[in-house]
């Protein structure tokens, strides 16, 4: 290679500018990201009083803590604020569907959808879209607490829908407006 060959590895990696976000299993991150999440957990729930006790029970300084806690989030908090689709298979069992509307409600989800298929060997599949703004738990909660009902073999999050940008309401607002 040459001086001027535009191919020469520096061993840096230039960083995204922007808001940039990637999707990483926990096992792949270092150590500090995983002790950052696990301290805002403890002050959550109330285990930790304060910030101080919580990476003292981790083991990271406060100066870690502060540096990486607003870039760290658990993936179901990102859903906060939009639309997500559930997506269950449940027994064929009078008043199963119920307790899951139940669930939801307690959770404070307000449910915009609900779709059954036709039971197949004593299984239904059943979509539910909800709307996170009013949840009363985080949504990995929820999901726990929805695989807990009587009669549901399984709950995964199909697909979320990111709320609107401020702009774009106000844009669609401005077209209701104009069009009535």
């Amino acid at each position: 290679m040459t001086k001027d060959d535009s191919s020469v590895n520096t061993g840096q990696t230039e960083r995204p500018t922007g808001a940039t976000y990637y999707l990483v299993e926990a096992r792949a991150l270092p150590d500090v990201f995983l002790r950052v999440m696990r301290a805002k957990e403890l002050i959550a729930s109330g285990e930790s009083r304060s910030v101080n006790e919580a990476v003292q029970s981790v083991g990271i300084s406060r100066s870690a803590y502060y540096k990486y806690r607003d870039a760290i989030l658990p993936f179901y908090e990102t859903s906060r604020g939009s639309v997500i689709t559930l997506v269950f298979a449940i027994e064929n069992l009078p008043g199963v569907l119920a307790a899951i509307t139940t669930q939801l409600a307690a959770g404070g989800a307000n449910v915009l959808t609900i779709h059954q298929g036709l039971p197949v060997h004593g299984l239904a599949d059943v979509s539910v879209a909800i709307e996170t703004e009013g949840l009363t738990m985080e949504v990995g909660q929820l999901l726990a607490a929805l695989e807990r009902v009587a009669g549901v073999h399984s709950c995964q999050m199909l697909a979320r829908t990111l709320p609107q940008s401020p702009q774009r309401q106000q844009r669609e607002k401005q077209g209701e407006v104009a069009g009535r």
